[in-house]
């Protein structure tokens, strides 16, 4: 079959063979072989012209999906069994990266040593087409395009404080008492604002906050200097709460779960290195930050 494509897509036995690297008396037999086993002729031959018969061009058609099926299914069972090695760019917004992809990146490198990684964690919107880059573990709602992502779980967020601060307040028992609490809001642009939710029952909260913060981090450590209330995701808030440093507040509410995703270039088929990555991000997600949720 391989050798029929070849005659038909270089148009003569002669080019066919000098493609297969051997000599045109084989190409010659096998073509023959090949038309006495379908009992039709494929090709009309003279000694200047080669053309394709109607019988002939729908077997091409034929035989080309065949084997396209045959060697993607050979390059799947590649891809899965290949060793993972070369470089892996990687990149991840700041804090996400340095708190949770650092740990995903260390157990890949020990994992696959065959790899080395290249990792950038900014918090503006990488071009992975352009700039090279394998995977970007993004956090929020992916934008339409033609990228490829798998999603590695949502980020749930709750209120926190410290029990420092809630011994010096009056009680939150509702979503209006936060209006008479210092919050620490997450703003990087626009109006500071939370909403939650509890069950059907969606809440807005429109106040200004006694600190206004660019990442999560500072809000929590704000929250740990017991400053305020602040909005946290449970992976990075509940180990405190279990140390006692931290106390969930109005713990029937919630924000709104955030999506993650590991997004790649639109490829067929995955590098085994940024297959054996995603993988591994995924599982981490759920055994280091779904048990939080």
């Amino acid at each position: 079959m391989r050798t029929f494509l070849a005659v038909v897509r270089e148009g003569s036995f002669t080019a066919a063979a000098e493609r297969l690297e051997t000599d045109k008396a084989r190409v010659s037999r096998i073509v023959s072989r090949m038309e006495a086993k379908l009992g039709a002729r494929l090709l009309n031959r003279s000694t200047r012209h080669l053309s394709v018969t109607e019988v002939g061009r729908d077997y091409f058609e034929r035989v080309s999906s065949i084997l396209a099926a045959a060697e993607a299914a050979e390059f799947a069972v590649a891809q899965r069994t290949q060793e993972p090695k070369g470089r892996l760019k990687v990149t991840a917004g700041a804090e996400f990266g340095t708190m949770q992809v650092d740990g995903w990146i260390a157990e890949f490198l020990r994992k696959w040593p065959k790899v080395t990684v290249e990792v950038s964690y900014t918090n503006r919107l990488v071009d992975i087409i352009h700039e090279g880059v394998d995977v970007a573990v993004r956090i929020g709602p992916l934008q339409d395009s033609e990228l490829s992502a798998r999603k590695l779980g949502e980020l749930t967020y709750g209120l926190y404080a410290s029990p420092e601060y809630l011994g010096s307040v009056t009680g939150v028992r509702t979503v209006e008492d936060l209006k008479r609490h210092h919050l620490i809001m997450h703003a990087p642009r626009g109006r500071p604002t939370w909403t939650l939710v509890n069950g059907e029952k969606t809440e807005k909260v429109w106040q200004a906050p006694r600190c206004s913060v660019n990442n999560t981090i500072a809000a929590r450590n704000l929250a740990l200097s017991g400053l305020g209330i602040a909005q946290l995701p449970g992976f990075m808030a509940e180990p405190y709460v279990v140390d006692g440093a931290l106390v969930r507040v109005l713990p029937a509410w919630a924000c709104i779960p955030v999506p993650v995703h590991a997004v790649f270039a639109s490829t067929r088929y995955m590098d085994p290195k940024v297959r054996g990555f995603v993988d591994l991000c995924r599982d981490a997600f759920k055994a280091n930050i779904e048990c939080f949720s």
